[in-house]
């Protein structure tokens, strides 16, 4: 296929990976631009909520739909990505969602109310919830077999570093402009990407099936139900609240639906059960879930503790979690010359070994310490997931079949995503459990017959109310800090747990692209 051919949007639906393919260099940037605006905005917006709470006039329940109707509205409109390129092929979806996503951000950044930010936040739920899964389908289809453990690299850099700057960025654009230039900063990035996207990247368009409607819906009814469940879980104190109960009963029983539908549907389901043929893809999600539950709940805790305990500001915050983001770049970038020549599953076990000796080493935080622990677990948090999630990436599709590539990306982010979640919602519900407990055995200890109390200054007297008070919020931040570090022992331990389960994983050397078929050589 000729070099022209492909610039005017003609490529095949079964383009053979890496053949033929013009200036794959500026459609790697191109498309890892819209990725990673996209991955900035999972967190950017977070440290500016306290701003468009006052801005916007919102409570601080109403002001967390800012967060919330973003991740559902992906949640649910990610699943129908594999469809849409069926559809309308890869190239014109990736450019819808684009420019969908920049507008939509614009709308936000221009929001006056609280219904206007959340239906442009919505908006960008659905636009963008795309982009992740087809900029990973598009490198692996536009790089050759030798080079698709560079191209998971720098794709898994862009999803990784985005989250992890986000927040640092995000503080500084909003102490140095204003809240709205969160939104406004993903303008000249959207247009960038949409014109790279729109020159360089050639068509590919899947087979077209039709829609499985009623997989479809019980699908994104039970995603939706979950997300809601976990999002608000924390805040509502879980199934104390009718809301919470409503929605895990909703999502079980979409969810139950959704499987005994695709399991007994005759035809073409919404799920193709063929992926589930792929014991490598299968296991692949296994591991996405538990790298994102990894992940994404030590980035949830880890700001909290730093600004809330340790009294950091927001830009250093950032500036001091930054090194996980340096140290995942390094690590990605020398893995993916790796791939092909280690077996994945040792690559793999270091990184899993490394996180596990980073979250050992928060175990011993302190409230006096300066920021040498953090910066230097960090940045083996950071070597960890690099060392992980590029081998994952590539030993994941390695064996699936190119015409499932489009349906298989969509999966993979989902469960990363889900992973994410319930990640966080597990340790946000065990810090106020633990810190609670903590606290309450601390208090135990304060009273009239404890000798270290004698000494005090009469300020700190727990028999006078001021002394009461002072002492009483220093037995709070002691037993927060024990929640924390019990949180960093859990996922720890999950960490050292998951290590075993590599064996699952079948590693690759090559596969046969002949009928679109791949080949399994285990070492």
């Amino acid at each position: 296929m000729s070099a022209i051919a492909l610039r005017a949007g003609s490529a095949p639906a079964s383009l053979q990976p890496g053949t033929g393919v013009a200036h794959r260099g500026m459609i790697t940037i191109s498309i890892m631009l819209a990725t990673i605006m996209q991955a900035l905005d999972t967190t950017i917006a977070n440290v500016a909520l306290p701003h468009m709470q006052g801005s916007l006039q919102a409570s601080q329940d109403q002001i967390t739909w800012v967060l919330t109707s973003y991740i559902v509205a992906a949640a649910i409109a990610l699943p129908l990505t594999g469809w849409l390129c069926g559809q309308w092929g890869r190239r014109k979806v990736f450019l819808i969602s684009v420019i969908g996503f920049t507008v939509a951000s614009a709308l936000c950044g221009l929001a006056t109310s609280l219904l206007g930010i959340v239906a442009a936040r919505l908006l960008q739920g659905i636009f963008g919830a795309s982009l992740v899964p087809l900029s990973q389908a598009v490198l692996l289809d536009i790089n050759p077999r030798e080079k698709v453990g560079q191209a998971m690299a720098i794709w898994g850099a862009g999803i990784m570093v985005g989250p992890i700057l986000g927040p640092m960025l995000g503080g500084w654009l909003t102490e140095n402009f204003d809240w709205r230039w969160v939104f406004f900063i993903n303008l000249p990035v959207g247009l960038i990407a949409l014109w790279g996207i729109g020159r360089y990247l050639p068509e590919s368009r899947p087979k077209g099936e039709r829609l499985d409607i009623f997989g479809f819906v019980t699908l994104s009814l039970a995603i939706g139900m979950l997300q809601l469940f976990l999002d608000r879980g924390e805040q509502l104190d879980w199934f104390d609240s009718w809301e919470i109960k409503l929605e895990a009963v909703a999502a079980l029983i979409a969810f139950a639906f959704f499987v005994i539908h695709t399991w007994t549907v005759e035809g073409v389901s919404f799920f193709d059960r063929d992926l589930l043929k792929d014991r490598n893809f299968v296991t692949g999600l296994l591991f996405a879930f538990i790298v994102g539950m990894i992940l994404y709940a030590t980035m949830a805790l880890l700001p909290n503790f730093l600004q809330g305990l340790m009294g950091y500001p927001v830009v250093y915050t950032g500036l001091v979690t930054a090194p996980r983001g340096v140290g995942t770049m390094i690590a990605m970038i020398a893995v993916g010359r790796l791939v092909q020549r280690v077996d994945v599953r040792a690559i793999m076990a270091i990184g899993f070994g490394l996180t596990a000796f980073s979250l050992w080493q928060m175990t011993g935080m302190t409230l006096q310490m300066d920021s040498t622990l953090i910066i230097t677990s960090g940045f083996i948090q950071g070597l960890g997931i690099g060392f992980t999630f590029v081998p994952l990436s590539t030993a994941t599709f390695a064996t699936l079949a190119p015409r499932l590539r489009h349906q298989g990306t969509p999966v993979f982010s989902l469960l990363r995503n889900i992973g994410s979640s319930v990640g966080i919602s597990i340790v946000q519900a065990l810090l106020t459990e633990g810190s609670s407990r903590a606290h309450a055995e601390i208090a135990a200890t304060v009273a009239p017959g404890n000798q270290g109390l004698i000494n005090l200054p009469a300020l700190l007297n727990p028999d006078t109310m001021p002394g009461l008070a002072v002492l009483n919020a220093e037995v709070t931040r002691q037993g927060a800090l024990i929640g924390y570090l019990d949180d960093f022992a859990i996922m720890m331990m999950i960490t050292l747990a998951a290590i075993p389960l590599l064996l699952l994983i079948r590693s690759p050397r090559r596969t046969r692209a002949d009928a679109g078929e791949p080949v399994e050589v285990p070492h």
